[in-house]
């Protein structure tokens, strides 16, 4: 099949990639000459908010993240670890797929559920179980509300499409693979029409000594491709995942992932048992970015290079691209760097789980992050600029309007009775069983406090241990005052440990805001 030519690299294209005129100059200076077009799309997704956090980092940078039972804090790796005490620990994490789920809701949520997994058994931890928290427009029409125009029936109706559809994502993902959804906490609100916020945690427990890093250490070590073939699926996910949702975004839908939960549950079996050897040097899910982010964050860990050779790639499509394969998100795959001499001991046990397997490279010195491509370079970019040090920015800020004060004496008199009817009756306040019992919460026989109550409960019995956890926020206490209604959100969160019993531990936070370079929007991240 004949190549096609790269396409010149003009202002229009680097803008195209989200990238602007200051950070295109910045590209250059790193690699002391103009990038070639897989190069642009290499540096799009890795210097995108979704993987660097160019916008947030400086206000994330004031949580703290240290203390006596922390193993791994926040940002340092896939997920965060705490002790828990005789030789255990707990690894979780908490992570959106909003934009997926908007323009394809099944697969959208399915493979969020299907991300976070791997970001927990990437730390050699095995996932125990998953809690989630959503957020739509509304699924009924108002009390009362004969005269609905047909334009708000047809977005009651979309926002019921998306919400059936995120939940079938999520039950079918965690069913298949035999992981619990235990807990979570679901909103309806306006506000969401059109922009679900589908936030998906998973929780694994590992022993001190199982825990792995995802570093590319040791030069000359070989470095493995395991898990589906790659195709042209998810395309650039983590970039449109950084863009402003548009009615333009249903173009987007190449960017949307495919997801197949009995390959991953394969794949889990299978790195599991490879890290109980002594084979494993590091090891990096495929997640944002796919073999672009694995690639060059193991070789910044490790202060090493990667080279690898895109020929040795599995794939599921023909004459896919460097650029194609090195930005396509599909699920269920990671990377593995190998101790030279247990290669043998890598590829038996991916046989073993029939799960495909390629050496596509070597750990190198120069801290390059080296792709080939039937010998001929198609990148070359220094890793530990492209991984660590995109541009970091403190946004201008605008407080929004304050709230009108509400005078009581305006609000009508209401029957007592009915208005607690008409409350219980809400989506959001009404019992959530109609979306729970689609859940598998009994698979491992470990849930102890089944959903519905303030807080999951579960037991482990390979540590002896029974861990509680919860999430929880009041989108509308955040909309009003973004900083009260952060705090409120973490109190809340220990209230319902602490009703279940439990002693709050430690915290993860997902944090869903709308687009950064609006001042209004930096100002609520910032407060909240």
């Amino acid at each position: 099949m004949p190549q096609i030519a790269d396409p010149a690299i003009t202002q229009e294209l680097v803008a195209k990639h989200g990238l602007t005129a200051e950070e295109f100059e910045r590209i250059k200076a790193i690699l002391r000459r103009e990038p070639n077009f897989t190069e642009l799309g290499i540096f799009s997704v890795m210097w995108s908010e979704h993987c660097s956090y160019k916008n947030s980092r400086k206000e994330l940078k004031k949580f703290p993240t240290s203390g006596p039972n922390i193993l791994v804090k926040a940002g340092e790796e896939n997920a965060g670890v705490v002790d828990i005490g005789d030789g255990w620990a707990v690894a979780f994490k908490i992570e959106s797929h909003n934009h997926p789920s908007a323009i394809e809701p099944f697969q959208g949520a399915a493979t969020g559920v299907g991300g976070i997994i791997r970001d927990i058994f990437t730390m050699g931890a095995r996932p125990e179980f998953l809690l989630n928290s959503l957020r739509f427009g509304p699924i009924i029409p108002p009390v009362g509300g004969d005269g609905v125009s047909p334009n708000r029936k047809s977005q009651i109706a979309a926002n019921r499409r998306l919400f059936t559809g995120v939940v079938s994502g999520i039950a079918h993902y965690g069913n298949c693979i035999g992981v619990p959804t235990i807990g979570g906490e679901i909103y309806f609100d306006e506000s969401f029409e059109g922009n679900p916020l589908i936030n998906v945690f998973c929780l694994g427990v590992l022993r001190h000594e199982q825990l792995a890093r995802g570093a590319a250490s040791g030069v000359g070590n070989p470095v493995f491709y395991v898990g589906a073939e790659t195709g042209r699926d998810g395309l650039a996910g983590a970039a449109f995942a950084s863009r402003e949702l548009t009615e333009e975004s249903r173009e987007d839908r190449p960017a949307v992932q495919v997801g197949d939960p009995f390959k991953e549950k394969l794949l889990l079996e299978a790195c599991l048992e490879l890290l109980a050897t002594d084979a494993v040097a590091g090891i990096q899910d495929m997640g944002a970015a796919g073999l672009t982010c694995s690639t060059c964050e193991t070789a910044s860990r490790g202060g090493t290079g990667v080279e690898i050779d895109l020929a040795k790639v599995p794939k599921r499509e023909p004459g896919m691209t460097p650029y194609e394969i090195l930005l396509s998100e599909s699920q269920e795959r990671m990377l593995i760097i190998a101790k030279r001499g247990k290669e043998d001991v890598v590829r038996e046990v991916f046989e073993k789980w029939d799960v495909p397997c390629a050496e596509i490279g070597r750990v190198t010195d120069d801290g390059m992050m080296r792709v080939r491509n039937n010998g001929s370079i198609a990148a070359e970019i220094p890793a530990k600029p492209l991984a660590d040090e995109a541009p970091l920015y403190a946004r201008e800020v605008t407080p929004a309007s304050p709230t009108p004060t509400l005078d009581l004496s305006t609000v009508p008199e209401i029957n007592s009775e009915r208005a607690l009817r008409q409350l219980l009756s809400e989506p959001t306040i009404a019992s959530k069983n109609w979306v729970f019992r689609q859940y598998d919460h009994m698979v491992r026989t470990g849930t102890v406090v089944r959903p519905g109550s303030d807080a999951a409960v579960f037991r482990v019995r390979a540590a002896n241990k029974i861990l509680a956890a919860t999430t929880d926020c009041n989108s509308l206490y955040c909309r009003l005052d973004p900083r009260e209604g952060g705090r409120i959100a973490v109190a809340e969160a220990a209230r319902n440990l602490t009703c279940s019993g439990a002693v709050p531990l430690a915290v993860t936070d997902n944090l869903n805001f709308g687009n950064p370079y609006k001042p209004e929007n930096f100002w609520q991240l910032r407060e909240a």
